[in-house]
């Protein structure tokens, strides 16, 4: 039987953990529509799978407050396998769209406030992602660091968007946009393989 210190610790930390969850939904139901106006505005391939990671990051976070509400093996699994799905899904998708940009020498629009949004977006990230692995840690749950995992690459997925922005910004180097949009690629391809691998 666990002390009633232990019980109080496990909900502070539950607590934290679904307020961290909040902040993230909250900030990604802004972003994907600031970055869908954005994208559109701009035609950037890096903006537009920026705003769908974001819609990923909305599922994963549905998911660890759905399973924050119930704890088991089970359940842990499929919110896994959910959050893996998502991911897999953004890769194919933004493979053939940056593929189709540079075949095509799609020039997307420098954008200030696409700049400006994702510079904002990873330094939240970063301070979410750190609360998340800590709490998540803490808990001995799997699936609030694996999401705390989903929110890291959020943040350094906007890095290498606003390196892309500012290099076609500055420079005039067009391909930087697509280029961008691989880099979303390789980290959703490698979150999908560990989460997917026994």
């Amino acid at each position: 039987m666990r002390s009633t210190g232990a019980v109080d610790t496990e909900v502070v930390l539950l607590r934290r953990g679904r307020r961290l969850e909040y902040v993230t939904l909250g900030w990604n139901v802004v972003g994907v529509a600031i970055l869908a106006v954005l994208g559109v505005t701009a035609s950037s391939v890096a903006l537009v799978g920026f705003g769908l990671d974001s819609l990923i990051e909305i599922g994963a976070s549905t998911v660890v407050l759905w399973e924050l509400s119930g704890t088991g093996e089970a359940r842990q699994q499929r919110a896994l396998r959910m959050i893996g799905v998502a991911f897999v899904a953004l890769a194919a998708y933004l493979s053939v769209q940056s593929t189709v940009a540079l075949a095509s020498n799609h020039h997307a629009s420098p954008s200030i406030a696409g700049i400006v949004w994702t510079g904002v977006t990873a330094a939240v990230m970063f301070a979410l992602a750190f609360g998340k692995a800590r709490t998540g840690r803490a808990l001995g749950n799997p699936v609030l660091v694996t999401e705390g995992r989903v929110t890291l690459i959020d943040g350094v997925l906007a890095v290498a968007v606003l390196a892309g922005l500012v290099l076609d910004l500055v420079l005039g180097w067009w391909w930087a946009d697509p280029l961008a949009g691989y880099v979303i690629v390789y980290y959703a391809v490698r979150e999908a393989i560990h989460i997917f691998r026994p």
